[in-house]
């Protein structure tokens, strides 16, 4: 094992608990090896980057991630932990919650899905790509060093295709399910202290909105110009007979508030 100086052993062994002895030995390789290796991070390539590239056992590495019994969400509420300590000691945790496709190709990726090509496609050209489709919750921290905002990922969730759970006999679960029980646990980790939560265009349904707004978490997403947008539902007279109301009055659409000379405007600074 490699010799490492005691502030840097110290954060390793917040991760000790998770394992038994014998399944330890070969994570603190993983995880020595997935910050000292360049390009892709590999089982393999971290055996050679720490010198372990002839062992004989080399199978026993691999079977950390396969066999061992471990909790990946233990492990993101101790790194979550320090991350925070280390980088927002203090106010408001902004998270971001974002998807990425892992392009891969096989009759044995169980999971693997269709799905729309972000790099690839754009507004008139539609791509499609094959692939694993995963889901990260990232702490969005300033990093002193590099003189801005990084998005350091603590939970990464794999999003199985619809056809996969179909296959199963499951019940699918939507980006929007994975994300809301990614976010929700978050807050439980960290009590006490103001929970942001920033996402694109797919995260401002109204259902998700309300889960976090339940579970207190602000959530900051875009809407469409057109978004259709309700007043909360009217309280409900005692007697009243039928189906309670789920929304109230209709709202102007952004287009129109935007194009309508009588908006009040405010202008406001936000320090960078």
């Amino acid at each position: 094992m490699l010799h490492l100086p005691a502030r840097f052993a110290g954060i390793i062994l917040s991760f000790a608990p998770l394992f038994v002895h014998r399944s330890w030995r070969h994570a603190q390789a993983l995880l020595i090896g997935a910050i000292l290796c360049p390009g892709r991070r590999t089982v393999a390539s971290v055996l050679r980057i720490t010198g372990r590239a002839r062992d004989r056992h080399f199978v026993n590495t691999h079977r950390v991630l396969s066999r061992a019994e471990w909790s990946p969400r233990s492990a993101a509420r101790i790194l979550l932990r320090l991350l925070v300590e280390a980088f927002v000691p203090h106010g408001p945790v902004v998270l971001a919650l974002d998807d990425t496709i892992e392009r891969r190709w096989g009759r044995r990726i169980q999971a693997r899905g269709i799905y729309r090509d972000p790099v690839r496609s754009s507004g008139a050209h539609f791509v499609k790509t094959s692939g694993l489709r995963w889901m990260s919750l990232m702490l969005l921290a300033p990093i002193p060093w590099a003189g801005r905002v990084w998005a350091l990922p603590f939970l990464t969730a794999l999003v199985p295709s619809e056809r996969a759970y179909r296959e199963r006999g499951h019940r699918h679960k939507t980006l929007l399910d994975v994300g809301r029980q990614m976010t929700l646990p978050a807050r439980r980790w960290l009590p006490g202290r103001d929970l942001v939560l920033v996402g694109d265009s797919a995260f401002s349904t109204l259902l998700f909105l309300d889960a976090l707004r339940r579970g207190a978490v602000t959530a900051i997403t875009r809407l469409r110009l057109d978004a259709a947008l309700y007043d909360p539902a009217p309280l409900r007279p005692p007697g009243t007979i039928g189906r309670p109301r789920k929304k109230g009055v209709r709202r102007p659409t952004l287009s129109k508030i935007l194009t309508d000379p009588g908006t009040i405007w405010q202008q406001v600074s936000v320090p960078s």
